[in-house]
């Protein structure tokens, strides 16, 4: 399976422009086909897309074929308009919403990481719907679930719970789909908070290769400001972090997740702010691809999301362009910028072996603010000590 591609993929994780993804409970393939001919139009090459896992599976012993056919149905609607597929399995979170069957919660209130019940269950469920997807020529991947890290501490884990719960469904997900890369993926506490129990090495020692999600509002922002270094080269950053602690020097990193949220963001500044950042981090040899947040808007019919998840899109929900697609579309045009010749500087703590130290790279500490001034130079590639 060829991991490494000349040229970064780009692409957009696919939100639904009507109706959010409260649409697979009405699916309509023709408003999917028109969503998707907007993301071909500024030159993507790929969707990542979201079941949402208790629709799917509402008890244990169910799997709605219906469901998985109007999956399988989006997956052709992307081929249709040239565009390969990742999926993503249990949903789990998104747009700061978290979606659990209901096996799982009131009297049968567990934890999805430690619970045998529970991952017999899931099992079932990434067998299913993986062997579905995997029959797709253009799928390509799959991911166990956005961020599954979100749903600690609601479900109690601890990190060696969180890294088995991990390989065993991986290992389900590859005898379901051999011929597509598994994934595994988390959001950024995995790499800077010191007592989360999803750690960095099972970000770049799981799956077939890494994820990372790059949020400005995660403290990046207030260190500068939207157009201020740390935040336009902190995509960049973290790539070289994940890098830096895989065991595999040539092991590929996918920025999975990527927006321009407001207010860290405004709407003046998001089309630099997507430009210049897309120009820093598309160098990094380490890249495999981006993955841009979101392909559309949220209605603002729809009630009670955090204010920032509404305009996350590169279209409205009417199809109309947004400034960030336009840069990207851009970008994408003009080819990735030429690899300079690249420093290097040491990190303060070993990641794979001092998890407890974390904070010694998140953003805003020492280290990050060297990094972020010599990156100023020129690339800066991390070493572990």
């Amino acid at each position: 399976m060829a991991l490494q591609t000349v040229t970064p993929r780009f692409g957009a994780n696919y939100v639904p422009s009507a109706g959010w993804f409260y649409s697979w409970l009405d699916y309509d393939g023709a408003a999917v086909r028109r969503d998707f001919a907007d993301l071909a139009g500024i030159g993507l090459d790929h969707v990542r897309v979201f079941p949402v896992w208790p629709w799917i599976q509402p008890n244990r012993s169910i799997i709605r074929e219906r469901a998985i056919a109007d999956l399988l149905d989006t997956v052709d609607a992307a081929a249709e308009h040239g565009l390969s597929v990742a999926v993503d399995l249990i949903q789990g979170h998104l747009s700061s919403f978290d979606f659990l069957p209901s096996w799982v919660l009131t009297w049968h209130k567990t934890s999805l990481f430690e619970d045998s019940t529970v991952r017999d269950g899931l099992t079932a469920y990434v067998d299913a719907v993986a062997r579905a997807v995997a029959t797709k020529p253009n799928v390509f991947a799959i991911t166990l679930g956005n961020e599954v890290n979100n749903l600690w501490p609601d479900s109690a884990t601890t990190p060696q719970a969180s890294t088995a719960w991990a390989q065993d469904l991986l290992t389900t997900l590859k005898k379901a789909a051999p011929d597509v890369l598994a994934l595994h993926s988390v959001f950024d506490d995995a790499w800077y908070k010191p007592d989360h129990p999803f750690h960095p090495v099972d970000a770049v020692d799981l799956g077939d290769l890494t994820t990372v999600h790059s949020w400005v509002f995660n403290g990046v922002s207030r260190v500068d400001g939207p157009l201020g270094p740390a935040t336009l080269t902190h995509a960049d950053y973290l790539v070289e972090l994940a890098r830096a602690t895989a065991l595999d020097p040539g092991r590929p990193v996918w920025l999975q997740e990527i927006g321009v949220p407001g207010p860290d963001i405004p709407v003046d500044l998001q089309a630099e702010f997507t430009r210049r950042t897309l120009e820093t981090v598309l160098p990094n040899p380490a890249l495999y691809g981006v993955t841009w947040w979101s392909s559309h808007d949220i209605d603002r019919r729809l009630l009670d999301f955090p204010d920032r998840e509404y305009d996350l899109g590169l279209f409205t929900v009417d199809h109309q362009r947004k400034p960030a697609a336009q840069a990207l579309a851009d970008v994408i045009a003009n080819g990735a910028p030429e690899q300079a010749t690249a420093t290097t500087l040491t990190a303060p703590a070993n990641l794979r072996t001092q998890p407890a130290r974390r904070a010694e790279v998140a953003p805003g500490s020492e280290f990050h603010l060297q990094w972020v001034e010599a990156r100023g130079n020129g690339p800066v590639r991390i070493v572990l000590p």
